[in-house]
């Protein structure tokens, strides 16, 4: 039967009479985990920070008219060149209006489905941005301001004045950082906005947007939606795009597909739109793991190591352990114990050391024109990264000390003491 109570004290002995190796051990846990909590809070801070400049202003879902040539060329309808090859050049695209049909009943329908959170509309115009002298083409994006806010966080990135102004005004804009700043001009400051028809409409500012990227900032600004359809003397119902947030992300694709054969109208998921920045995330997340995982297995191999060197300083202890009638597997639990202990020990300060870390990081102030919203370093504090933190330690240590237990519990005691 194996005193467990006696083994723990064997093992509660020998780390502390060498407790210099003991608490390099522990250092060596304690740096790896502390290491990998700290990384992993860092980086996907990061990433989820740099995830929302593109998820918050960009839908699940967009729906809207798209340009592109016609499928059947008129040489087609012709039965005389039905079995002929056609080969025709220079197709140009055919006339398609931006307005989407039935675009109000569409998102009442999308509205009421149980999969879609919200779907808003939206109007985009070509237009001009007329200051004095200077005259800069832009884009005007007409919204429903307080739900657009409710969909896209569009006031985390409003640098000056607010959308509810906007929502109160109906000669308001909000203009494009980029913009404002080739104008040399702010909020309350009168601007001229010209169509592409050549109606000039004298708008108020009211906001100052910045969305971190300066070729969207340098164009675009927005407005009522009711502003946009009065300047381009559209009726109520001219809605161009429709917007759709889901509650599930992942079923964008789908959904888009069923949307498009519904409708007949083009759905771009956000999967789609986005692919090229999908790969750099993962890619940035595949790093992050890769460096925590080598942080955490070189600090399993100090262990190791210092549990070898450990074994080899207690020959003699081990064999008047089994010379007193203590079993191979009694010598193994014993060692086996010990490397536990370090672990735990170890991985617990590693997380006080980790979160103490992450948390004065999260503190620091930091400021970038690409992100309006951020004013600290960016850190996530999950609780799953000391989960995985203190289940490596002790994984990582009971490998660690079960090789040279191994070793412990087949050495023979006959021959270290007649070494002796």
């Amino acid at each position: 039967m194996i005193q467990w109570k006696v083994i723990f004290s064997i093992s509660k002995t020998h780390l502390v009479t060498r407790l210099k190796q003991t608490i390099t051990a522990m250092l060596g846990v304690t740096f790896g985990i502390g290491a990998y909590i700290t990384l992993m809070s860092f980086m996907s801070g990061l990433n989820q920070v740099l995830d929302d400049v593109i998820l918050n202003q960009t839908p699940h879902i967009q729906i809207y008219n798209e340009i592109e040539p016609s499928k059947k060329q008129p040489i087609e309808l012709f039965d005389k060149f039905k079995n002929n090859v056609h080969v025709v050049h220079s197709i140009k695209p055919k006339f398609t209006q931006k307005k989407i049909h039935n675009a109000l009943p569409m998102i009442n329908y999308l509205n009421k489905d149980k999969r879609i959170k919200k779907a808003i509309p939206q109007l985009k115009a070509q237009i001009f941005y007329i200051s004095g002298s200077i005259e800069l083409a832009g884009n005007l994006v007409g919204i429903i301001p307080l739900e657009e806010a409710e969909m896209f966080n569009l006031n985390d990135y409003i640098l000056k004045g607010s959308l509810q102004e906007l929502q109160n005004l109906d000669n308001g804009i909000i203009l494009g950082s980029g913009a404002a700043s080739k104008m040399s001009v702010n909020v309350n400051d009168k601007i001229q906005v010209s169509t592409i028809s050549g109606d000039v409409f004298p708008l108020k500012i009211v906001g100052i947007y910045q969305s971190g990227v300066a070729a969207v900032d340098d164009i675009q600004s927005f407005a009522k939606i009711k502003t946009v359809q009065r300047m381009m003397a559209k009726p109520e119902n001219y809605i161009t795009n429709i917007n759709v947030k889901l509650h599930d992300i992942n079923i964008a694709p789908e959904i888009s597909k069923k949307l498009t054969q519904l409708f007949d109208v083009y759905a771009l998921d956000i999967n789609t739109a986005n692919a090229q920045f999908e790969t750099g995330s993962s890619i940035r997340n595949l790093i992050t793991y890769a460096v925590s995982i080598t942080l955490l297995i070189v600090a399993g191999f100090g262990i190791y190591n210092i549990l070898n060197m450990l074994i080899y300083e207690k020959m003699n202890d081990i064999a008047i352990l089994k010379a007193i009638g203590f079993s191979g597997t009694d010598v193994q639990y014993i060692f086996l114990i010990q490397a536990i202990i370090i672990g735990f020990i170890g991985g617990v300060i590693g997380m006080v050391a980790g979160w103490s870390i992450s948390y004065f990081i999260s503190t620091l102030p930091f400021q970038t024109d690409g992100i309006p919203g951020l004013k600290t370093f960016p850190v996530l504090f999950s609780w799953w990264y000391y989960v995985i933190g203190i289940a490596f330690a002790l994984i990582s240590t009971f490998f660690a000390g079960y090789l040279p237990s191994l070793k412990a519990k087949k050495i023979d005691a006959v021959k270290i003491i007649r070494g002796q």
